[in-house]
């Protein structure tokens, strides 16, 4: 994608909007990075561990090693700054001077409580606050450039649930098809998978996270494949489930195993009518739990056991979504998976999921 200095000053403006913003937003990477890093750089190649990102109203400063310093200069735009850290002490000098006294946004769900003591220690800022809230609600609503990113992961990863039916065997194991699948979707594109790719063979498929195993595919069994992908910070996550095989007088149960597919597709569709501006989440995730609940005369309520959906973005839980208590009013430009699923305990399960865009008519499929 890229960052833009206008992309920017519109992040900027989202994280800092609201009633008595923090003077500056403090991030900080360890060995793992804080994904707001990302969403207020726009950097799609570097590491950035254990570098620092100060912010303000007009400004992102990123404090960086050596090693990073090159990297974060080639993909600066205007209102960046880019310090290279070459001294411990000229860096807590500077640190001091941009924290020193001023109201501090961190994210407390990120930062561990060490490295916060030790700001608070040497830096003395006025007071902190957390801004977690306000740092998910700025990714909640994504921007035309965030958009169309997300199509480029979400078209890899729908045609490679296409695609890698060609692959499937008898006999083959579910780790060798999630491999598969991880190779495919990278000759597409992918620049990793967006989460660890989720393969599910017969009566393994009524556990949604099941892991990849040395179970092998029979004739007739549930194939279930929840997949993503990641193009410059972005990700995917589609689910589709099949049967495997054509001969459906050798498929064990096959009318039930078709009834459930069924079921599932409905409940999908009938949660997408629902979506627009205003409405609940709650109120989508209760529709689609309504569809399941009362197909075949009740048979498989309760076998919808997950929310329907989560917010989509630079993570793939990216803030809330459709669920049983969901308050969170629906806007234009947020992304949302609809994965609506029946768990049949010892028989199978089925999940379909699609990536929604909320527009100012409803839903549509990304």
């Amino acid at each position: 994608m890229g960052m833009t200095p206008e992309e920017l000053n519109g992040r900027l403006r989202k994280v800092f909007e609201g009633k008595s913003p923090p003077d500056k937003v403090l991030l900080m990477n360890t060995g793992n990075s804080d994904p707001n890093f990302f969403y207020l750089t726009g950097f799609t190649s570097g590491l950035f561990e254990y570098s620092y990102l100060v912010a303000d109203k007009s400004t992102v400063r990123i404090f960086t090693s050596a090693l990073e310093y090159d990297t974060a200069v080639q993909q600066k735009v205007k209102g960046m700054d880019i310090i290279r850290i070459d001294e411990v002490k000229k860096f807590r000098e500077q640190m001091k001077q941009l924290l020193n006294n001023s109201t501090i946004g961190i994210n407390e769900w990120f930062m561990p409580y060490a490295i916060y003591d030790s700001m608070m220690k040497r830096y003395k800022p006025k007071k902190t606050v957390d801004v977690t809230k306000q740092l998910t609600n700025a990714r909640l609503v994504k921007s035309m450039e965030e958009v169309k990113t997300m199509r480029k992961a979400i078209g890899i990863t729908k045609w490679a649930q296409i695609l890698i039916q060609k692959e499937f065997k008898e006999g083959m194991t579910e780790q060798e098809l999630a491999a598969k699948f991880d190779a495919l979707s990278a000759s597409l594109g992918s620049e990793e998978p967006s989460f660890k790719t989720i393969v599910c063979f017969g009566a393994n498929a009524a556990l949604p996270h099941h892991s990849p195993d040395k179970t092998k595919l029979k004739y007739g069994d549930f194939i279930l494949i929840d997949a993503g992908a990641k193009v410059q910070n972005y990700c995917s996550d589609i689910t589709r489930t099949t049967i495997f095989g054509g001969d459906k007088s050798r498929i064990p149960d096959y009318e039930k195993k078709q009834e459930m597919l069924k079921i599932v597709k409905d409940a999908q569709l009938a949660a997408m009518k629902k979506i627009k501006p205003g409405a609940t989440g709650s109120a989508i995730h209760l529709e689609a739990q309504r569809i399941i609940d009362t197909a075949a005369n009740g048979k498989y309520k309760g076998t919808f056991i997950h929310a329907l959906g989560h917010s989509l973005g630079i993570e793939v839980h990216d803030g809330p979504g459709f669920s049983p208590g969901a308050k969170q009013l629906l806007k234009p430009g947020m992304v949302i998976t609809d994965e609506p699923g029946i768990y049949v305990e010892g028989f199978g399960g089925v999940r379909i999921e699609d990536d929604i865009l909320i527009t100012e008519k409803g839903a549509e499929v990304l």
